[in-house]
């Protein structure tokens, strides 16, 4: 064992698994490798810290040390695996002038394939004993190739640091590893046809309705459409256009520009119109009676519409970019007799603001 070298022991596993690799098959998937137990074989070579001594002479370093083991693991998820393995290592000196005793790597690792594939990063505890035992911690990656669903050759390389000493080591491993109880590919036999002449039987190709809309996958350009949605002859939901529209009127005493509160709730209810559709801008239209003199009535209808403004914007937090106001004053008159009824209604403010919508249409 002592004069076997990493590299020939490199070359015997690469040898030996190069042949099964002839009869090689895809990649496992990571759920069928779950709750699999493995066992192998691996070579492993250790680059160890400069600082590692054999005996206090200060030139009597350790060189590197190398071996081969064993391992087994178990993948408990489709992202993690645990391994435990042996080592026997051979610690060779600096300058080849000392015969070292043998030492081992007795590691307790957990692998994450972060893609759930080949690839994966590698951690542990390590009782390292390279002349002198100790705990090491390891960190590195590594890379699996698959030749069967059963069987595969690895690659790792990892960092060792020894806590008592700060010792420092580099360590690579090529290894063989076999899967016990993986699935095996379930063998279809088609059944016999039994026929009375040579005319094969095709068996007729079935449309599919995905999303179950009456148009076929073949023909329909939108997918998953819900069942409930009325669609046209590619497959498409069918919308129209519906105008959501607010109102809003209100009076005015005689010569008053002051909002009332029995106008509250009907305000409030364009504010929330304003709040569902912040796109739009409102326009509040100030009037007056034909009482007094027009430029009198002209500046109290102005006043009016921006009272209807300012609780707008005071009391329902309505933007002021959004609002704007004019004053008409007795140039629109909704009834032109002069009577109580008539100026009352006069005395006003008027706003009207819609948008349309797209509704779908329902089966």
């Amino acid at each position: 064992m002592r004069n076997l070298s990493v590299s020939k022991i490199s070359q015997f596993i690469s040898l030996s698994i190069f042949s099964l690799s002839l009869s090689a098959t895809e990649q496992p998937s990571a759920e069928s490798l779950v709750n699999k137990v493995y066992l192998g074989g691996h070579a492993m070579y250790l680059k160890t810290d400069e600082d590692r001594l054999f005996n206090a002479n200060a030139n009597s370093s350790i060189d590197h040390a190398s071996g081969v083991g064993v391992e087994g693991g178990f993948r408990f998820s489709e992202l993690f695996e645990t391994r435990l393995s042996y080592t026997h290592l051979n610690p060779v000196t600096q300058n080849h002038n000392a015969n070292l005793s043998s030492g081992r790597s007795i590691v307790l690792d957990l692998l994450y394939f972060p893609f759930k594939e080949s690839f994966y990063i590698v951690g542990g505890a390590d009782v390292l004993d390279v002349e002198g035992s100790d705990i090491s911690a390891a960190l590195g990656a590594g890379y699996r190739h698959y030749l069967s669903k059963n069987m595969a050759l690895y690659f790792e390389g990892k960092g060792h640091y020894q806590f008592e000493d700060n010792y420092t080591d580099l360590s690579t491993k090529l290894g063989f590893i076999y899967f016990f109880g993986t699935q095996k590919a379930e063998i279809k036999r088609n059944e016999p046809v039994k026929t009375k002449t040579k005319t094969k039987t095709v068996a007729p190709i079935v449309e599919l309705d995905s999303d179950n809309d009456g148009v076929l996958d073949s023909k329909d350009n939108c997918a998953n459409t819900p069942v409930t949605d009325k669609v046209n002859e590619v497959g498409c939901t069918i919308f129209t256009e519906a105008q959501d529209t607010v109102n809003l009127l209100i009076n005015f005493d005689s010569n008053k520009a002051v909002v009332k509160e029995k106008y509250k709730p009907t305000i409030d209810k364009v504010a929330k119109f304003m709040e569902a559709y912040p796109e739009l801008s409102l326009t509040i239209k100030g009037h007056s009676s034909a009482r007094g003199s027009a430029a009198y009535n002209q500046t109290l209808s102005a006043k009016r519409a921006q009272a209807v403004v300012d609780v707008l914007i005071n009391d329902f937090g309505i933007d002021a970019s959004r609002l704007n106001s004019i004053g008409y004053g007795e140039s629109e008159l909704l009834n032109t007799d002069n009577t109580d009824t008539a100026h009352e209604q006069n005395r006003r403010i008027e706003a009207t603001v819609s948008t349309t919508n797209k509704v779908v249409e329902k089966r």
